[in-house]
C-alpha cells in the first residue's frame, strides 16, 4: 500500500514529529510506502505533492488541530486519528487504511 499522512499537534513540536516517526516505522515494517508531512512551528515540512496524492491508496490525518491543505485529498480514502493514537498505536490507523 501507498500512504500519505499529515501529523500536527497543538504545540507543533515534539508530538508532531513523534507521530510521524511512529507511523513511518509501522508502515515500513509492513513493507508499505509512506510519506508524512508535518505541520508544526516551522510550518509544513516534507510536503505532500499532487503526485504523492494521486499515487496514494489512503490518507491519514491527525485531528488535534486544523490542518492546512486537506482539500487536496478530496475523493481519497481518509482516516482521521489523534497524534496520541499515532504515537502509541500507529497500527490502528494502518489497519483502518487497509480496510478502507
Amino acid at each position: 500500500m501507498n500512504i500519505v499522512a499529515i501529523t500536527a499537534c497543538p504545540s507543533g513540536v515534539a508530538h508532531t514529529y513523534m507521530a510521524a516517526e511512529s507511523l513511518e516505522q509501522a508502515a515500513l515494517a509492513r513493507g508499505w510506502t509512506i510519506k508524512v508531512e508535518t505541520q508544526g512551528v516551522l510550518g509544513a515540512e516534507n510536503e505532500i505533492s499532487q503526485q504523492d496524492v494521486e499515487e496514494a491508496d489512503a490518507v491519514i490525518l491527525t485531528t488535534d488541530i486544523a490542518l492546512s491543505g486537506t482539500e487536496r485529498f478530496d475523493g481519497k480514502k481518509v482516516i482521521q486519528t489523534t497524534v496520541k493514537r499515532l504515537v502509541v498505536a500507529p497500527s490502528e490507523a494502518l489497519d483502518a487504511a487497509e480496510a478502507a
